[in-house]
């Protein structure tokens, strides 16, 4: 089972391009891969969401503590409705990217957010396999260097 890990930024809007790559994921894996998210309802989470269970594909999320649980949790019900703290969207990050085996960061053109950036960061840190993709080119991150990649989902 491969776990991919599909974030980016709340803005971000594209989405035919996230349609696509879950498309494709489903194609290329069959049952054999997970979408996982963070659980924001606008956005490459929302939209990672909305495909994956519109293809009828394997779906969970990681939603930042002070939300509210729902079916889509994978961790225990306890673990939500916490107070609200800017650090658990960081900690949520790190879930994603412990759980995933791959990241895929949709990220709006020239527009990088904290957060995809720290996720991003944060899968470096544990040698996940990176895959950022723009509006207009697909890029691979490998030892912090972002070079551009073929979008090809065969490396993944």
């Amino acid at each position: 089972m491969k776990r991919v890990g599909i974030v980016g930024s709340r803005e971000y809007t594209n989405r035919r391009k996230i349609k696509e790559f879950v498309y494709k994921l489903k194609e290329q894996f069959q049952d054999k891969v997970e979408v996982v998210s963070g659980g924001q309802k606008l956005g490459a989470d929302g939209f990672a969401k909305k495909f994956a269970l519109e293809f009828d594909m394997k779906y969970v999320e990681f939603p930042p503590r002070h939300y509210t649980y729902n079916q889509h949790c994978i961790l225990d019900e306890s673990h939500y409705g916490k107070r609200y703290f800017p650090k658990n969207f960081h900690d949520r990050n790190k879930q994603i990217v412990e759980y995933s085996d791959y990241i895929v960061a949709f990220m709006n053109k020239d527009k990088y957010t904290k957060g995809t950036i720290n996720t991003i960061e944060t899968a470096e840190k544990m040698g996940k396999k990176v895959i950022i993709l723009n509006w207009v080119y697909t890029y691979i991150c490998i030892y912090g260097v972002i070079m551009k990649a073929d979008t090809k989902l065969t490396s993944v």
